[in-house]
């Protein structure tokens, strides 16, 4: 069968040190699914100044689109970690998502 290269949108590579997995690939495509390729990348996984919360006025967002966002998000948390938080604090606002919601997602 071969050396397993790829299993459930994860990469693995396996090499005398160890065993790597990592999901640049999905990232990629999940950047590419949502218009976001020539986003620039942040060094923390959220904007240290936003505070995210429920509004019932502004302009609201695709809650579709903004449910895929945040499914996405979640399962890159099994490679990434440290953006569990901030994931889980968007999906808060699943119901009707608006434009601070979505800005803070990207």
């Amino acid at each position: 069968m071969g050396e397993l290269k790829f299993f459930l949108e994860l990469q693995i590579k396996q090499l005398k040190d160890g065993t790597f997995i990592n999901q640049q690939k999905y990232i990629h495509d999940m950047l590419k699914k949502f218009g976001m390729e020539n986003a620039k990348p942040m060094a923390t996984p959220m904007a240290i100044n936003v505070k995210l919360t429920l509004e019932r006025e502004g302009d609201s967002f695709d809650s579709t689109k903004y449910r895929g966002m945040i499914r996405s998000l979640l399962y890159l948390t099994a490679s990434r970690p440290d953006i569990m938080y901030n994931v889980c604090l968007c999906a808060r606002f699943q119901e009707n998502p608006k434009i601070s919601h979505v800005e803070a997602v990207k």
